[in-house]
């Protein structure tokens, strides 16, 4: 074909070859955007399976990508040991006085009206008052005490990779915040990369068009657009990890760039939906290991009420009898151990402000290597890349044999 022809055909038929890279910046985009929306939906399998269907890649392998975060949570910013040896416990013992008071004196009612009703009830309001009185006094000090041996105990009493993995997997829709919100703007620059990726390689694919005329080209850089842009975008995300200066402009993956903002995003994220007052105490007192927790209650109480006891003890326990009195010991205990988790986070604010999770995590993770760091994001990306990449491709061929149809149709070829 000679230059006059080509530039005959090109006068005939500009619109049409202008709209091939614009066409494929537009399938650059949507097959980014489609990209990106596979990593985390649907929540749910889709289709008929086994091969036939989609889920998202995060949600899909929920329980590998709650470890990936674990690991980083539990072994690079966050120690059991860490967690509570910043609570003091002769202070936490006087933030829970009050609760801890009301919680006593109901609980001596309870127990008291539960094993010997017709004793407290013979009892005088003065008496009644002056017994739960002389206990209310011991119960800063027992809490004290019982903090005193969860720290000593922790690694018995809070297994924390455990209570993160527990969390992440019974809520899929935080696991995949924590994702999105930690990559939101490299997911932004994903989508739009496709725009000007698409564009550059729609050129080309304009050009060799208009110069051969080959029906082969459009779906087979339909295919490279998909292609070669999903591979362009993930790599500038992520590559170089270390910084190499350019003049002015340091260059490095977009992702590790980002290193300071993230690491403040993702110890919110932390602080805020996961290693809160709550699920640590709820954990401890709670969850599968409390039964440590529910020993030393006990024999904390027991302490408290021997001591109380004291040289009256054989005549109180001629009274009410050695049986019933060591059940009023144990439901004391079990009462106590109930409202254990209530009583406390009443203290939620000094127990929030002591831990402070989010500046500890914070701290941690803007210290870290950009491998170390990389290991946040990457793991989504990583898990099935090949898939994403070729879905792109796949798409960006069908929307190039879509145009090949289209120039057919339209006599163009």
């Amino acid at each position: 074909m000679d230059w006059a022809t080509i530039y005959a055909d090109v006068q005939q038929n500009y619109l049409f070859y202008l709209s091939i890279p614009v066409v494929a910046a537009f399938l650059g985009y949507i097959t980014k955007i489609a990209a990106v929306k596979m990593m985390f939906y649907p929540m749910k399998f889709v289709g008929i399976r086994p091969f036939f269907g989609w889920q998202g890649i995060v949600p899909r392998n929920a329980l590998r990508m709650a470890s990936i975060a674990v690991d980083t949570i539990t072994t690079k910013l966050v120690s059991v040991n860490e967690v509570v040896s910043k609570l003091d416990s002769e202070r936490l013992g006087k933030e829970l006085e009050g609760p801890a008071m009301e919680v006593i004196e109901t609980i001596i009612r309870e127990v008291m009206s539960k094993h010997q009703p017709r004793l407290w009830e013979s009892l005088p309001n003065f008496a009644q008052k002056k017994l739960i009185d002389r206990v209310k006094k011991d119960v800063p000090g027992v809490i004290a005490s019982v903090m005193e041996d969860i720290k000593g105990n922790i690694d018995e009493i809070l297994d924390l990779k455990a209570l993160v993995i527990r969390i992440l997997m019974k809520d899929k829709h935080l696991l995949n915040r924590i994702f999105q919100e930690v990559g939101r703007e490299e997911f932004k620059f994903f989508g739009v990369s496709g725009l000007y990726f698409g564009f550059m390689i729609g050129v080309v694919q304009m050009v060799l068009w208009v110069l051969l005329k080959e029906p082969w080209i459009l779906p087979v850089f339909g295919f490279l657009v998909g292609f070669i842009s999903d591979w362009i975008a993930l790599n500038i995300l992520f590559e170089p990890k270390k910084p190499i200066p350019f003049g002015s402009y340091t260059i490095q993956g977009l992702f590790l760039k980002r290193q300071q903002k993230v690491a403040a995003d993702y110890a919110k994220i932390i602080a805020r939906d996961i290693l809160t007052p709550q699920t640590i105490i709820g954990e401890m007192v709670a969850g599968p290991l409390s039964e440590r927790v529910q020993k030393m209650v006990d024999e904390r109480v027991r302490e408290m009420v021997d001591s109380k006891a004291s040289i009256v003890k054989p005549f109180v326990v001629m009274a009410v009898g050695a049986e019933s009195f060591q059940r009023m010991k144990q439901d004391t205990s079990e009462m106590l151990m109930a409202r254990l988790a209530d009583v406390i986070m009443h203290a939620e604010s000094y127990v929030q402000t002591s831990l402070d999770i989010e500046n500890v995590v914070g701290k941690k993770m803007q210290a870290m290597t950009p491998l170390e760091f990389e290991g946040l994001l990457r793991p989504v990306f990583k898990q099935e890349e090949w898939i994403l990449i070729m879905t792109g491709a796949i798409l960006g061929g069908l929307v190039g044999e879509g145009q090949l149809m289209v120039m057919i149709k339209l006599g163009i070829i």
